[in-house]
């Protein structure tokens, strides 16, 4: 969206890429996706942008009359619409509001609204896993909520966009994961090998309400639209407990996950401020020549040389500035230039490695993370397995290529190639045993014919 730098972009060749994503397809993307909105919105978020970037001290203070206009509720519903997602703890779903109207849900939304009758629901607490086998709490909102919370995104987003810096990568439109690993691999080009992965622990549930709105304040003093984010931080959760009955508790701290402004949203707002102090007059940007890397809670700082000021510096202001925990444990302080060392980020593992071809050079490997193909492939064994059998192997096909397609084009930039080849080997070898068990007699291909060339022939793609 307008106010959001985009990061100057050095993929070529040696990515082994064909078709990079470029700056320019990201600002047709954001493009795009402003054109979608209704005029009015759309020149609403433009003066606030402007305004926002002209005026940094400038705090906004007449915003709610935008949030409940019924332009921007039929925006925010278009966008939860499209983005789906299951019932919250009322069980409406989406294709009720459809099948009700959507006109008379979104005109009694915007009355109680107007007439500051609004109330959040209570969030329907769902567990989803990690990659390290733990579960990540997630909160899902009613939809009325989420419509309402997007409205407020539409309205504060270029607020603050106009003042998130750089450095900060996670969801912000016209930014991608991408973006934050190419301004790694550039930082290790360059000889910043020296690395401070961090590795917050609870960042989400832990940030605390008081500072948080305090933050918010900083641009925002609608006191409305300050109730709305107030509601929203200390909705109930309902969860089920061992006996399956639904109990409700309320949070003292913390964005609940799931949600459209947190942590989205907010959870930048907050941590914008850590990104602030580091590159400000007396962080390590300065005397340390650092750069950081943040992509929502997950951030790593590129040096020359990592001092014992710098480890200080990052665990004053976490901890105690913030309120926030560090793990200890995880957080590690690597040089990449020292042999078996890696850096793994965003999926992706960045080391020095040889040149293949025996020439006494070393090249930046940025590749798919041994975790990353490791969980693909639990994704496809969970995919193609005996519960599967009954599908017509086309249809499952299709759904195999539906999924690789996603999953490779994050991983194209790099070298990737290694990766894709064993992705390739294992989908081809999880297919031939739900042949042979997709009858009772063993299938066998066509005489002449290898099982390789007739799941091409059914378009399995290679990767």
């Amino acid at each position: 969206m307008a106010g959001a730098k985009q990061t100057q972009r050095v993929l070529g060749a040696d990515w082994g890429m064909s078709n990079p994503p470029t700056t320019g397809k990201l600002e047709a993307e954001l493009q795009v996706r402003e054109a979608m909105l209704p005029a009015k919105l759309r020149d609403w978020r433009a003066k606030l942008s402007t305004k926002a970037k002209q005026e940094k001290r400038f705090r906004f203070y007449s915003l709610y009359g935008l949030v409940g206009d019924p332009e921007t509720l039929r925006a925010a519903w278009m966008q939860v619409r499209a983005n789906g997602g299951a019932p919250g703890v009322d069980g409406v779903s989406i294709e009720q509001i459809e099948k009700e109207g959507v006109e008379a849900f979104l005109l009694e939304l915007g009355s109680e609204l107007a007439q500051k009758r609004y109330g959040t629901g209570a969030v329907r607490r769902v567990y989803i896993p990690k990659g390290n086998g733990k579960l990540r709490p997630l909160g899902i909102p009613n939809l009325r909520d989420r419509v309402v919370q997007t409205a407020v995104v539409l309205i504060l987003e270029p607020i603050f966009e106009s003042d998130f810096l750089d450095c900060s990568y996670g969801f912000r439109p016209g930014r991608s994961a991408h973006d934050a690993l190419e301004v790694i691999r550039q930082n290790l080009v360059n000889g910043r090998c020296t690395v401070y992965d961090a590795d917050m622990e609870g960042c989400f549930d832990s940030i605390p309400h008081d500072k948080l709105i305090a933050c918010v304040r900083m641009r925002v003093v609608d006191g409305s639209v300050l109730r709305l984010i107030k509601q929203w931080l200390r909705a109930p959760v309902e969860e089920k407990d061992e006996n399956g009955r639904p109990r409700r508790r309320r949070n003292d701290k913390g964005t609940p996950q799931g949600g459209v402004v947190s942590p989205p949203l907010l959870a930048n707002i907050y941590l914008h401020w850590f990104d602030r102090v580091f590159y400000a007059k007396a962080g390590p940007a300065r005397w340390a020549k650092a750069v950081l890397v943040r992509y929502a809670d997950d951030f790593v700082i590129l040096t020359r040389e990592v001092e014992g000021k710098l480890r200080k510096f990052v665990e004053e202001k976490i901890e105690v500035w913030l309120g926030l925990r560090i793990n200890r444990e995880k957080t590690r302080l690597i040089n990449l230039r020292e042999p078996g060392q890696r850096l793994d980020f965003l999926g992706y593992s960045f080391r020095l490695d040889r040149d293949r071809c025996g020439r006494k050079l070393r090249y930046w490997n940025m590749c798919p993370s041994t975790q990353a193909i490791a969980r693909e492939r639990e994704r496809l064994r969970r995919m193609i397995n005996k519960s599967r059998c009954f599908q017509p192997l086309p249809n499952l096909i299709q759904e195999l290529n539906r999924h690789l397609k996603a999953w490779s084009n994050y991983f194209r930039p790099g070298y990737s190639r290694d990766a894709f080849r064993q992705i390739n080997s294992y989908v081809r070898l999880r297919l031939a045993l739900h042949l042979r068990r997709h009858s009772q007699r063993p299938w066998r291909p066509a005489q002449g014919t290898s099982k390789c060339v007739h799941l091409d022939q059914l378009g399995l793609i290679y990767l």
